[in-house]
């Protein structure tokens, strides 16, 4: 079947009136972006839908799928499209049909008719193409409460669209229309999708990671570049901050009781975290903790760890279950990653009994017995950025060029 069009619906963004052209340009520039390397196709935006126009159906399996995936699309239809005629449109019905004529099925007629100027209303419409299939098609029966396909039609300006698919798109906002936030990137299965969760909602994340070689591994690495490229394929460039947190994650376990250890890690990470966020221009600090999940996670812990910073702390995974976040990283195609058996900095030094109600006042007196500035500077001193696009190659940062260094990352680990 040669489809004419796809028509893209936007969900969330009709709330948005005042912001909506700006997002809308977003999201047309995001489509475009993701639709790079495709050919026989040209977009066309309007306030209530974005028109695909398919001069050819070369890649149109390969468009549909990109869709998928780009945040602010509420879902899509590939259509077939016939002039403001009624005669016309019956002969596209019929090739919509053309792979329907040898199986009985039960079908309904669902008429919508935005363009009030043309001739017949939308019950005549249903009455006028259903009376059509009814007596060419003997094998198709009308079911108007539960039929196995419904023919949509779309009486616009444009023509009448006529197709019987709304594919689900991830819904949400455009790539970057809200501001900046610095994720805490683990090798988890979790990180990533707090990660992609945000991304949904328009906002732009970096992310941070900490690294403590050599008890982390250079394959641990290679998994977090791993994960930022999967991550960068629909938003396109996205920046990585390494940490080597070594010598101050030691000095820590040193330090600090054992049951302890877990909780100040976390609060020299947040700290950590927050320098390098108000250089990069980021709003808030963002994490892929779910309550209760671990003993850092629980309401106590992050009352203590949260009380270093003063910037807001995102937890969009908060209250899900892990099956929930299990299965979102199934779709996003992280979780493979994220299950390959190289530990990070915080599972390789987890304390046998770590605390899960730590107590301010405790954790506060631990650190306040020796000084840690000297430490804290030398790690952010160690912290490199890398720059991924969108078909996962590393760029380095100048001051005043963006320059590819590498396809492979391993000359970078």
């Amino acid at each position: 079947m040669e489809y004419s069009h796809i028509i893209v619906r936007y969900g969330e963004l009709t709330l948005k009136s005042g912001n909506r052209n700006e997002f809308l340009k977003k999201l047309t520039k995001n489509i475009r972006y993701n639709l790079q390397g495709l050919r026989g196709f040209h977009v066309q935006t309007k306030r209530d839908r974005m028109y695909i126009h398919l001069d050819s159906n070369e890649h149109v399996e390969q468009i549909i799928e990109k869709l998928k995936k780009v945040p602010g699309i509420h879902n899509f239809s590939p259509v077939l499209r016939a002039s403001l005629d009624v005669e016309e449109a019956k002969k596209v019905i019929d090739n919509l049909l053309e792979t329907k004529k040898d199986t009985s099925y039960t079908f309904k007629i669902q008429t919508k008719r935005p363009n009030k100027n043309f001739a017949h209303n939308t019950n005549e419409l249903n009455n006028i193409f259903g009376s059509h299939v009814l007596v060419n098609y003997k094998n198709l029966k009308v079911d108007v409460k539960n039929p196995d396909f419904v023919i949509n039609v779309e009486v616009r300006s444009e023509g009448i669209f006529i197709f019987t698919d709304f594919i689900k798109g991830i819904g949400g906002f455009p790539v970057n229309t809200s501001s900046k936030a610095l994720l805490l990137l683990s090798g988890g299965i979790d990180s990533p999708v707090a990660a992609h969760t945000l991304q949904v909602k328009g906002v732009e994340v970096e992310m941070i990671h900490f690294q403590s070689p050599p008890f982390t591994s250079e394959e641990a690495l290679q998994k977090i570049f791993d994960l930022t490229k999967k991550l960068s394929e629909v938003v396109g460039k996205i920046k990585l901050h390494v940490v080597n947190f070594t010598k101050l994650q030691t000095e820590i376990v040193k330090r600090i009781p054992s049951n302890y250890t877990m909780t100040s890690t976390r609060r020299f990470m947040l700290r950590i975290a927050e320098d390098v966020a108000k250089k990069e221009g980021c709003l808030a600090i963002a994490t892929g903790e779910s309550l209760g999940q671990v003993a850092s996670q629980t309401l106590e812990s992050m009352n203590c760890i949260n009380n270093v910073t003063n910037m807001p702390v995102l937890r969009p995974l908060l209250t899900m279950d892990k099956v929930d976040i299990i299965k979102i990283a199934k779709e996003i195609d992280t979780l493979e990653i994220s299950n390959l058996p190289f530990e990070d900095c915080c599972t390789i030094f987890t304390p046998k009994a770590p605390k899960t109600k730590p107590r301010l006042e405790k954790i506060s007196a631990y650190e306040a017995r020796d000084d840690y500035s000297e430490l804290m500077e030398e790690t952010l001193a160690s912290v490199k950025t890398y720059l991924f696009d969108k078909n996962g190659r590393v760029i380095t940062q100048d001051m005043k060029e963006e320059k590819i260094i590498k396809e492979d990352f391993s000359d970078l680990l």
